[in-house]
């Protein structure tokens, strides 16, 4: 089954590679959508797919890039519509 999130990432994700970190691990696990940093020092991510590949990226993110530092992720899953991306971008 298809599912979109809207995600926020907090901690030191600016400046470390997050962005690609996030987009590889998208590809990786065949999910669409996009990245972009936000003016607050935050990451936010819409993202979709299947939702057994969402997990298995959520658990990636979680992890972080190896400079990075994740100290909360807030995860909207409230049915949200799916949108028509077909790719992953790294927006700004």
């Amino acid at each position: 089954m298809e599912q979109r999130l809207h995600i926020i990432v907090k901690g030191l994700v600016q400046g470390v590679g997050f962005r690609y970190f996030t987009q590889s691990n998208a590809v990786k696990h065949q999910l669409k959508g996009w990245v972009r940093n936000l003016t607050n020092g935050d990451v936010e991510i819409d993202v979709q797919g299947a939702s057994s590949n969402l997990e298995h990226f959520i658990n990636a993110i979680k992890a972080g890039p190896p400079y990075g530092r994740i100290d909360a992720i807030h995860i909207n899953d409230d049915s949200l519509p799916l949108k028509g991306y077909t790719t992953f971008n790294i927006t700004y």
